[in-house]
């Protein structure tokens, strides 16, 4: 199998603190920071390598949060092709309160990148063999909103399948190049089309109007604690999540889109990719904070879903 290479335009240091309650005004007492490497592409990276994939990671890094943010990416031994851009790389913010569960997110839109920049991610994404391509993750400022429809236009016309998780103009302007895979969750998927779809058969519908229309050829829609609905040409799989303590859903939906993409690659039956993806997705919600899935997690949970141990 050739790696499967992810972009990430908008990379990320995430950190994350533990308090006990969150109180305006007052002088918050936490736990020492946790800090890990971020943004939608770098995720799905750190995932594939958990389940024993392999992937290149193509992201951007700037000033000092940007070496800081290769230091954590080379932690977790992940393949690379690192972007340098001028302005600093984001640093996003999650507090955990422990007394209720709730997280509170800081998300900061992310540095400018100049014409040059974005051309050079573009470029890179290209450098490598590979069968498929995850771009996912916002756009930062600076980048048009057609850069996924040029990533999908440019991997068409050399046989790659582009896997898509954005959202707003960015997904809009991309599907109508088309792509292999769209992930969208559900907020997500109405505004694309423009209407509610509230129950089962709704969700079926619109997903199954994005396949007829040509714009990707499966839909995979997240839908949280109940899973996910995943619809092509010949397959309409609804598939709910185990029920664990849920602990944290940062990464959830990355989780998804990696073991989905990585069951592809892999030539399994879409099934079987999805089975694969609700198991990582439900065990990365029992990990705290930005921590991942752990592969032992993904292991029992898929077989527990599939009724058969789990082969990679």
């Amino acid at each position: 199998m050739k790696p499967i290479v992810t972009l990430t335009l908008n990379s990320s240091v995430d950190v994350q603190w533990d308090v006990d309650e969150m109180v305006p005004v007052r002088k918050l007492r936490s736990s020492s920071p946790y800090s890990f490497p971020g943004g939608g592409g770098i995720n799905v990276s750190r995932v594939i390598k958990t389940l024993h994939g392999q992937s290149i990671a193509v992201f951007t890094a700037g000033s000092l949060t940007g070496e800081f943010l290769r230091e954590l990416v080379d932690l977790h031994g992940l393949l690379t092709r690192v972007v340098p851009i001028e302005e600093a790389t984001r640093v996003s913010a999650t507090a955990h309160e422990r007394s209720t569960g709730h997280e509170f997110r800081i998300t900061p839109p992310g540095p400018h990148l100049q014409e040059s920049e974005w051309q050079s991610c573009l470029d890179a994404v290209f450098e490598f063999e590979t069968d498929y391509i995850v771009a996912t993750g916002s756009l930062p400022p600076g980048v048009p909103n057609d850069f996924y429809a040029r990533v999908s236009r440019r991997a068409r016309e050399q046989g790659t399948r582009v896997v898509l998780d954005t959202s707003g103009m960015a997904l809009f302007e991309a599907l109508k190049e088309g792509a292999f895979v769209v992930k969208p969750n559900l907020r997500e998927l109405e505004h694309l089309v423009g209407r509610k779809a509230p129950e089962p058969e709704d969700q079926e519908s619109l997903a199954r109007e994005i396949v007829n229309q040509g714009k990707a050829e499966i839909v995979a829609l997240t839908l949280g604690p109940d899973g996910a609905l995943v619809v092509s040409k010949d397959d309409c799989i609804r598939m709910g999540s185990p029920s664990v303590d849920v602990k944290s859903t940062v990464g959830a939906g990355d989780t998804f889109v990696a073991a989905l993409t990585l069951g592809l690659a892999q030539e399994w039956r879409l099934h079987d990719a999805v089975t694969l993806a609700v198991a990582a997705s439900t065990a990365t919600v029992m990990s705290a904070g930005t921590h991942l899935c752990q592969r032992e997690d993904v292991e029992r949970i898929y077989q527990e879903i599939r009724g058969e141990p789990l082969s990679l």
